[in-house]
């Protein structure tokens, strides 16, 4: 009995010494988080044509990425892409082969899809992506050009990056 009631007392006065702190705040998740489902590479095949879509994870604010479209001809054309957060808004940055920057400010933001948008823009107006499953991703540009709208999607599905076992 004795050492039941000494055990209690080491105990008791023990817990005199701890320092209880407030519970832990959980990490603030940023916007930019959301779309790490978006990393990594991409394809969409097509009779010989062939469309790659890589993108780097976040880091440092930032998604690279990089797209190219290529034929028996060779390369027909690509684009590098910067996602990043800019004046707490996420911005999706295209550089297509052959023409100037456009930038798109993201218009929703979820789990599985991203829409980006640029009214001004000539063509496309609004790039947007949505997670399909594991391994599919169907992405799409559309717009308004010469007063008529258009839509084009890419199915991709994912694949393992270059120098990457699947």
């Amino acid at each position: 009995m004795q050492i039941r009631i000494v055990a209690v007392m080491v105990a008791v006065s023990a817990l005199g010494t701890l320092r209880f702190t407030e519970p832990a705040v959980p990490a603030v998740k940023l916007p930019l988080q959301e779309l790490r489902w978006m990393a990594g590479c991409l394809e969409m095949r097509s009779g010989d044509r062939l469309v790659e879509e890589q993108r780097m994870d976040v880091r440092g604010g930032s998604m690279l990425g990089m797209a190219r479209t290529t034929t028996a001809r060779g390369l027909g054309e690509y684009e590098l892409t910067l996602i990043q957060e800019k004046a707490g808004r996420i911005v999706f940055e295209a550089r297509p082969s052959g023409q100037p920057t456009a930038e798109f400010r993201a218009t929703f933001v979820g789990a599985d899809s991203v829409v980006f948008a640029a009214p001004e823009h000539d063509y496309p107006q609004t790039v947007g992506y949505r997670r399909s499953g594991p391994d599919s991703v169907i992405a799409w540009i559309d717009g308004t050009t010469g007063g008529k709208s258009r839509r084009v999607e890419f199915a991709y599905r994912r694949v393992s990056c270059p120098g990457q076992k699947r």
